[in-house]
Formats: structure tokens, C-alpha cells, sequence
């Protein structure tokens, strides 16, 4: 049996107001103001970074357009608090792939959000905007009728979410790797304190000094960073003179905290499972067993992540943060973590070595180098174009990130290769890579990895 198709069929002016009036009925009106606040607006702020690099979203996108599916049915009151709602879990889980913070440190981090200055960063004030202004608009759309009854509408929403779900995987395919980076549980342990052979046989003959360097990553075909990276160290002679240099690389997992667990404690894991509890197994303690002082500094405020507390729980005796540091001189820097500036530490550090009557262990974890890192003053990075016209040019985040770790560096050489400085061990880690949010940077760093450097006094 043969059917016949008459082609004209589908195109007379009849059927194609058919079709037009089917599209615009009041059921399909509802439809697509539905789509335009529970699908687009939820994520057009995100989809924009698609051409960027981003974290990848797709548990965020089907928890908003499923929520808003049942959530077309309720009160006006009820629909924007579940808008609101979602949109502020989505900014949330943005962060937290961003800073590779766990559910559960992204959780604890939110209780800090007072201690840090946002406004001081243009990126964060324009975001800040924008979450207002979608809030905004989504006020106005939401008070049109949402709610259609056409179960063929119900099908077709939520393959509009599937289909969006499926283009931001397929965007951010080549990202795997650089976000949500948590240790799985068979994740073989690893630290630069390890593989350098830092405080394996502490005689008290010596210090030992551990720095942790905010943001700082292992250059991935870059020869501009790779070359600046440790430079000021690997090709001095006066440290060539005093110590023997060795460096690597050493696996990293989630934030700054978990770096400090790493290296301090010796295991994979985060702060907050310290702040009600000693660990006896972490370096500081095991130091002070062995009859060394143990102290720690900070650049930033004591309760930030609550290190006023845990830090004593890993066996630090006493403790310095930026009220302290800045009271014995330190500058002030600015940025979205204010603190002591980090170039002005060195010279505190050396003098609480040298004003030492027993051997000591000293922790000091920078700040500056947070990301973003603004244009300010007071870090001096306005002229990074003296660390690197290619990365003025190509990169000027990482080039004003890069004149932070240059003034570190030459603060901290002039003091260790001083006549008088006490003989000292010296590690200096990073603690994770830089969380750059767009592909262009981000790509530019190994994302698995972490440099260290050990300066072993000869």
C-alpha cells in the first residue's frame, strides 16, 4: 500500500496559520515564560563562561529546571523563594568547583564569608550585579502565568533541561580534572614534606621552616612562568653556597586548608575535622615532643577557617596572625583578603629564628597571592611588566600573581642568605593550584600538581 504526500500539503497558507496558532496559544505562552526564568535565567550568567571555562554544571542545571516544574504550580512567594533558592546553591557549587572546596568545606566556608573584602575586586562586584539583576528580573517574569497543563509541555521541559545538561557537559569536556578535585579512596598519599625528606630526622641542630604559598602552581607549558618559577633560589649563589637545593612536584586535592593537613599532618583531609580534636600525628606535635618550639603564622585573620583553634590541635604552641604581624610592622596589603603584606613576613621570621634559644619549627602561610588579584597599590603589581612582559601582556593576573611571589622570594632570600641567620631547613610548598576561572589561565597550570622547593642548610 502506497500513501501519497502531496508536498503543497504542508505548505498552504491554512496550515501554516495552524501551526502558528498552536504555537501562540495561551498553554505555549505559559511554556515559554517557564523556560525563560527556570531554564534560562538560572543559567545564562553561567552559560556565557561556557567560552571561558567554568566548572561543569550539570547536577545544578536538572535540579533548576526540575524544581521548577513542580514549582510552577505554587504561590507566587513559594516560586521566588525556590528561584532564589537554586540560584544561590548554583552560585555555591560554582565557588566551590572553582576553589575545589568539598560540599562540606564549601558548607563551613560559608560562615566566613564577613572575614574577606569582595568589594576590592572588580570581577566579584560585576558578578555580585549580575545575581542582582537576574534576581530582578526573574521578580518581573514570575508574574506572569508559568503554570501550562499540556502534559506534551511537561515532555517537552524537561527535554529542554536534558538538552541544555548535555551542552554544558560537552563544553566543559576538556576542563575534566580542574574542578571538584576531591582524594578518592584509594588515593595514594603524597606531600612535598615526604618526598623532600623535611623534618625526617630532627637532631635539634638546626631550624626547620615550612612555607605554604598561597596559589602557587606547577607551570604547564609556559616557559614564561616555568623559568621565574623558584628562580630567585635555584640560580643564586649565595644560596648554592649555604644550602643544598632540591624540588618537585606533589599531588594537591581541594583548598588551602587541606594543603596545610597535607603538609603539617602527613594524610589527605580538611581543618574542621581538627577543630574539636588533637592530632598527635601532625608535625607541629610530633616537633614539640622532640623538644622544638613550634610556631605558626598567618597573613590573615586568626578566625578565618578557625585556625586559632585547630592549629593548636596539631601541636603549634603559639601563633601569629595579621593583627599580630602587622603590629611588629608589617604593611598593610589590600585585595579581597586583606592582611599583612607577605614581602615584609621574611624579615619577622628570620627574627624570631634568631631570637631563638632552642630549635624551633616555623609554619608560615602566605596570603597575598589570592585570587583575584587586584590592580592595588598596596601590593606593588602595578608594573609587573618588569617580572614579565609576556605575561603583562598575555596573562596580567598571573603576572601580577607572579610580582607577589617575586617580592616574597627576594625578601626571603635577602634574610636566609644573611651572615647571621641560624642554620635552617627550608621547604616551600604550594598549597593548590590557582583557581583561575576561565580556560586561558586555568590551562596554564598542571591541575593535579603542586611545586615545592627544600633548601637543606649544608
Amino acid at each position: 500500500m502506497t500513501i501519497a504526500i502531496d508536498p503543497q500539503e504542508f505548505s498552504t497558507p491554512n496550515h501554516w496559520n495552524s501551526l502558528k496558532s498552536a504555537l501562540t496559544t495561551p498553554d505555549m505562552k505559559r511554556f515559554w515564560n517557564w523556560v525563560l526564568i527556570w531554564v534560562v535565567l538560572t543559567n545564562i550568567g553561567f552559560a556565557i563562561l561556557w567560552f571561558f571555562g567554568a566548572p561543569p554544571r550539570a547536577q545544578e542545571i536538572l535540579i533548576a529546571g526540575f524544581t521548577g516544574l513542580f514549582a510552577r504550580k505554587l504561590s507566587f512567594a513559594l516560586r521566588y523563594f525556590a528561584f532564589i533558592s537554586v540560584m544561590t546553591w548554583s552560585v555555591l557549587k560554582f565557588l566551590g568547583g572553582l576553589f575545589n572546596l568539598t560540599p562540606q568545606s564549601l558548607f563551613y566556608s560559608i560562615s566566613f564569608l564577613a572575614e574577606i573584602k569582595p568589594s576590592d575586586s572588580i570581577e566579584y562586584l560585576f558578578v555580585s550585579a549580575a545575581i542582582i539583576l537576574i534576581f530582578f528580573i526573574a521578580y518581573r517574569l514570575m508574574q506572569r502565568d508559568a503554570d501550562f497543563k499540556n502534559i506534551w509541555l511537561n515532555i517537552a521541559g524537561a527535554a529542554v533541561i536534558l538538552s541544555v545538561t548535555s551542552i554544558d557537559i560537552y563544553m566543559g569536556k576538556d576542563m575534566r580534572g580542574h574542578y571538584f578535585r576531591s582524594p578518592p579512596p584509594d588515593a595514594t598519599f603524597s606531600s612535598a614534606r615526604e618526598q623532600s625528606g623535611f623534618a625526617a630526622n630532627p637532631d635539634g641542630s638546626r631550624h626547620l621552616v615550612l612555607i605554604m604559598v598561597e596559589s602557587l602552581g606547577v607551570p604547564r607549558d609556559n616557559p614564561a612562568m616555568a623559568n621565574k618559577l623558584f628562580a630567585l633560589y635555584k640560580n643564586n649563589p649565595a644560596i648554592a653556597q649555604r644550602y643544598d637545593i632540591s624540588e618537585g612536584i606533589s599531588p594537591y586535592y581541594n583548598s588551602t586548608t587541606a594543603g596545610e593537613i597535607r603538609e603539617l599532618c602527613g594524610r589527605w583531609g580538611d581543618y574542621y575535622e581538627l577543630v574539636d580534636t588533637k592530632d598527635a600525628n601532625c608535625l607541629p606535635a610530633i616537633m614539640a615532643q622532640k623538644g622544638y618550639e613550634t610556631h605558626a603564622m598567618h597573613s590573615f585573620k586568626a578566625a578565618f577557617f578557625k585556625r586559632e583553634i585547630w592549629y593548636p590541635n596539631t601541636g603549634f604552641q603559639s601563633q601569629e596572625f595579621s593583627k599580630d604581624l602587622k603590629a611588629k610592622g608589617a604593611a598593610d596589603c589590600a585585595g579581597v583578603f586583606p592582611g599583612a603584606c607577605d614581602r615584609d613576613i621574611p624579615q619577622q621570621l628570620a627574627a624570631h629564628l634568631k631570637n631563638a634559644d632552642k630549635p624551633q619549627f616555623l609554619y608560615w602561610l602566605t596570603l597575598n597571592a589570592h585570587l583575584p588579584v587586584p590592580p592595588d597599590a598596596s601590593l606593588e603589581v602595578d608594573n609587573c611588566e618588569k617580572i614579565s612582559p609576556f605575561l603583562a601582556e598575555n596573562f596580567p593576573m598571573i603576572c601580577r600573581q607572579f610580582a607577589i611571589f617575586d617580592a616574597v622570594d627576594w625578601a626571603l632570600v635577602k634574610e636566609i642568605t644573611a651572615q647571621d641567620f641560624p642554620k635552617s631547613d627550608i621547604l616551600i610548598v604550594g598549597d593548590h593550584m590557582p583557581p583561575y576561572f576561565d580556560r586561558h589561565h586555568r590551562t596554564q597550570f598542571d591541575p593535579e600538581h603542586v611545586p615545592w622547593i627544600y633548601l637543606k642548610a649544608k
